[in-house]
């Protein structure tokens, strides 16, 4: 991380302005896996409202003084009928920040901060994250997680599950 500290903030609707604008960077980086276009007016204008209104947990990373990143942290219910679960919804980090292990510090705060089981689901065509989420949840549970193909919403994805209360640190 370049010698300086990843500080990572659980962030409230006070700080919408600036996820809705990470999450353009972000939608920006998925729409080759997801076949999204921008609006007329060049955005893709993700509409970040559910996520205040509902149960999810935002943060912010910053590296040094700088933002580097975003995550969301919801339930898993919707994908494996269990609320009691946790799912990595969205977790973004500025390409600037990739390959510095920003994205590991970034979920093991997150793992660390909610103990208990975890899904993280990574859609199956997107390489790039794919070997990410293998690698950070093989390091952080030490190779002792689940992993499983499903197809939902018409698409194939790849889950990883595991429980951060029965990690070592």
């Amino acid at each position: 991380m370049s010698g300086q500290p990843l500080r990572v903030e659980r962030v409230g609707v006070e700080a919408d302005a600036t996820l809705r604008n990470l999450y353009e960077h972000y939608v920006h980086d998925m729409s080759e896996w997801f076949g999204l276009d921008v609006r007329a007016d060049g955005s893709f204008g993700y509409d970040t409202a559910p996520l205040w209104r509902s149960e999810h947990a935002v943060f912010l990373a910053r590296v040094g003084d700088r933002l580097a990143g975003f995550a969301v942290v919801g339930s898993a219910e919707k994908w494996l009928g269990d609320a009691g679960v946790r799912d990595v919804k969205d977790l973004f980090v500025l390409r600037r920040y990739r390959r510095r292990r920003v994205g590991d510090a970034l979920a093991v705060h997150l793992w660390n901060a909610f103990p208990g089981p975890w899904l993280v689901r990574v859609l199956a065509a997107n390489a790039p994250a794919l070997s990410f989420w293998r690698a950070a949840v093989g390091r952080y549970t030490g190779g002792r997680h689940d992993e499983r193909a499903a197809r939902d919403g018409g698409r194939d994805w790849i889950r990883l599950r595991f429980d951060s209360s029965a990690v070592t640190r």
